[in-house]
């Protein structure tokens, strides 16, 4: 059996050593400073839908590649960059967007910080201010105590 692994792993380490990333076949060709200057803009804009923490510019996943040139032909079609990332959203959701819009839905996520933010700062300033008030009654009288005592 052990035989049968090792025969089956020797097989399969030449076919690893091909292996590689698929990488871009082809680099970007951009009409005018203009196009290309709009382009990183509206890519930096977008995330990933595969590697999610990072935006379409940066990112080097296959479908970051593929997005980009959708990207490109969608502007060269001159679609604004409005109906570029409407297009996007319908198809991979809000996600796909860095800053999504302030709807109904994505409600918490624009106010959670501030609310949480603010709730720390309200609990923070009752326990100190309850803290304050009760502090010095116990050390005076553990102080007359201690001088009975002797």
């Amino acid at each position: 059996m052990m035989r049968l692994a090792a025969m089956l792993l020797a097989l399969c380490l030449p076919w690893l050593a091909m292996a590689q990333p698929m990488g871009d076949p082809a680099p970007l060709q951009y009409r005018d400073r203009a196009e290309e200057a709009r382009f990183h803009a509206l890519a930096a804009e977008l995330r990933c839908v595969q590697c999610q923490n990072q935006s379409l510019a940066d990112s080097n996943a296959q479908i970051a590649h593929d997005l980009r040139r959708e990207v490109l032909n969608l502007m060269r079609e001159g679609r604004s960059d409005a109906q570029i990332k409407q297009f996007l959203v319908e198809r991979y959701g809000e996600f796909v967007l860095y800053r999504p819009r302030m709807e109904g839905s994505t409600l918490l996520l624009w106010l959670g910080p501030g609310v949480l933010l603010v709730a720390g700062a309200v609990l923070l300033f009752v326990h100190v201010s309850r803290r304050g008030r009760v502090a010095p009654a116990p050390a005076a009288a553990d102080a007359n105590q201690d001088e009975r005592e002797w």
